[in-house]
């Protein structure tokens, strides 16, 4: 960890952090993550959270638990990730138990129906501004911009396009940037 960067002061400011962050994360938390981390709390440089994040989306579960795991446990240890993992758990789940019984007397009118589909379209445009926020932290990649646009080009064509499973995606496109990424670190180490 960057030591430019602060720490969660204790387990309850993890546990409120990541409960914000659950609070606010509708639709995915991407986004919110970012800017609590980075922006707000000051955890994490940008660069530090792509490559925590890239692992938390390797990693079995939800990325944001994974991510919640990884520095509660960095910091206090297991009762830290479990103090981050609770943050994003308690809240959230009292809170949709609380909507969905109030959502089922309304699913079916037509206003309900648009808000759905509003807030699916503000979702993917707040993951696209994040993702353009966080480009200008792959110039000091090894690998070089150009080739990071390109794999993440490449991604997204095989998968949104010609509908590549994500796993094959991430076995085929990352294992090409994985050797592609050490292959340049050990020029740059030369």
């Amino acid at each position: 960890m960057n030591p430019t960067c602060e720490r969660p002061h204790s387990r309850f400011d993890l546990f409120i952090s990541f409960t914000k962050l659950a609070m606010q994360g509708f639709g995915g938390v991407l986004t919110v993550a970012q800017r609590v981390l980075v922006d707000e709390k000051k955890w994490l440089t940008n660069e530090e959270f792509i490559e925590e994040w890239a692992v938390a989306q390797v990693l079995p579960g939800p990325n944001v638990i994974n991510l919640a795991i990884m520095l509660g446990a960095r910091n206090f240890g297991f009762t830290g990730a479990l103090a981050g993992v609770l943050g994003l758990l308690v809240m959230p789940a009292i809170t949709i138990l609380i909507i969905a019984s109030l959502f089922a007397q309304v699913a079916d009118h037509p206003t309900a129906q648009g808000a759905l589909r509003g807030m699916g379209a503000v979702a993917a445009g707040l993951i696209a501004g994040v993702g353009i926020k966080l480009m200008v932290a792959l110039k000091s990649n090894p690998m070089g911009l150009g080739v990071c646009l390109l794999f993440a080009s490449v991604t997204f064509v095989a998968v949104a396009i010609y509908r590549l499973q994500l796993i094959g995606a991430l076995l085929i496109f990352g294992t090409l940037a994985f050797l592609w990424g050490r292959r340049c670190l050990i020029q740059q180490q030369k």
